[in-house]
């Protein structure tokens, strides 16, 4: 069975505006879901309440595999933030914001899986340079 990553994005619209219910019980019934270290990351450091902690250490501990960036994704990260902020403009700001985006990505593109995202803008550029599948939400 095909395997899939869901970024920050798509939790956090799901948990705090109810969007992607139906969307994301498609992906669950298509897909292995498995968990990028860096998504659960981002959820982490952005918990502020303790609802929203105890459901991202829920999601965390439930959480059947979790795929982390390995030193060649960090290399290939910085070569694609490097030439797409500079293609794009970008302030220091952004491409430190991109680059969790190019983590997720690369991880997901080793092992073969689709990212599941709202966020269209940066990984379709992320797209146009490297083969990675996406189920844009």
């Amino acid at each position: 069975m095909r395997c899939a990553l869901i970024d920050t994005n798509v939790y956090i619209a799901h948990w705090e505006r109810g969007l992607h219910g139906q969307a994301l019980a498609t992906i669950h019934a298509s897909y292995l879901v498995r968990h990028s270290a860096v998504v659960l990351s981002e959820l982490r450091r952005g918990a502020r309440t303790t609802t929203a902690r105890r459901t991202v250490d829920q999601l965390h501990r439930l959480a059947p595999a979790i795929w982390e960036p390995l030193p060649e994704d960090w290399w290939e990260a910085a070569k694609l933030i490097r030439d797409i902020g500079d293609q794009q403009g970008w302030e220091t700001i952004k491409r430190r914001e991109f680059q969790n985006d190019a983590l997720v990505a690369l991880t997901a593109r080793r092992h073969g899986a689709t990212v599941v995202t709202g966020n269209r803008r940066d990984f379709g550029l992320l797209a146009r340079r490297i083969p990675i599948q996406t189920v844009l939400l």
